[in-house]
């Protein structure tokens, strides 16, 4: 049951670390982004690269690919969901679709569609009755604490993180005010991708890369963000955490239905959340 409990975790941490700029896109700029997935795997594909050019070095991997991955997601930002502000859902679904489908057939064309696996950087487990723990996974667990927090202190005490609460608040409100929201739009943007790219190479050991590892992991990233609400940071966190255990407790009893019940879970909290007032 502990191995059970680590397991939900990691997945919790991983769904986090992905659903946040999921989340954060939707309550500020109101738009969905599939190309969050084309990021995210785009991003592991160039870490294996980089991962063989760099000696195996796993850390200087994560950073050379989060780095190269930075003007990637301001591009797509910039001459893709930009254009989108203020239009419908659905210019915005068809559109960050298209970037994602791209994305995916780049992958195959240029990595082929043999999945990759990635071996665990630290290799160790700890004893905890009776069982070995990877030390790995533990510490994506304290990765994704220690980001929550830190997310937390960057949206109460700095400026840009102030700006954004307000902008979920009422965009066209802080617009008023003078200031330019679109670049700090972009800003959240490009940090959102950067952490979706960084949960895709902390999870690249524990499964394996292969080039629709994006649409698979978006379905579950909008479950999280539905039940812990649109634009709720907090909120986001404790969901990726429940549902990241669901799908454990789940896998643990009948491993076909672990997925399963993740959309179950969305579809209670749908039925069961009060409705807000217009």
């Amino acid at each position: 049951m502990i191995q059970t409990i680590v397991y939900g975790f990691t997945i919790g941490a991983i769904l986090y670390f992905f659903s946040i700029g999921l989340a954060l896109t939707f309550g500020t700029m109101h738009i969905i982004n599939f190309a969050h997935g084309m990021v995210y795997a785009l991003g592991v594909y160039l870490f294996i690269s980089f991962l063989k050019a760099l000696g195996n070095s796993f850390l200087l991997s994560l950073a050379a690919s989060v780095i190269v991955m930075l003007p990637v997601a301001y591009i797509v930002e910039r001459f893709v969901i930009r254009r989108l502000y203020g239009e419908s859902l659905d210019y915005a679904i068809i559109a960050t679709y298209g970037v994602l489908l791209i994305g995916t057939d780049l992958i195959k064309l240029v990595w082929g569609t043999t999945p990759y696996p990635v071996n665990d950087p630290i290799g160790l487990a700890v004893p905890l009755a009776g069982l070995d723990l990877p030390v790995y996974r533990i510490l994506i667990v304290i990765s994704a604490v220690l980001l929550f927090l830190a997310l937390r202190l960057f949206f109460k005490r700095s400026i840009i993180g102030q700006i954004v609460i307000a902008a979920l608040e009422d965009s066209d409100g802080v617009r008023c005010l003078g200031l330019d929201v679109n670049r700090y739009f972009s800003i959240i943007f490009v940090l959102g991708s950067a952490l979706a790219v960084l949960g895709g190479i902390l999870y690249a050991p524990i499964s394996t890369a292969e080039p629709y590892m994006g649409f698979h992991i978006l379905l579950l990233a909008f479950a999280v963000v539905i039940v812990g609400g649109m634009g709720n940071i907090n909120g986001t966190f404790a969901a990726a955490m429940v549902l990241g255990m669901v799908m454990a407790v789940t896998g643990r009893i009948w491993s076909q239905a672990a997925t399963t019940m993740v959309f179950v879970v969305m579809a209670l909290v749908l039925i069961f959340r009060p409705m807000e007032s217009d």
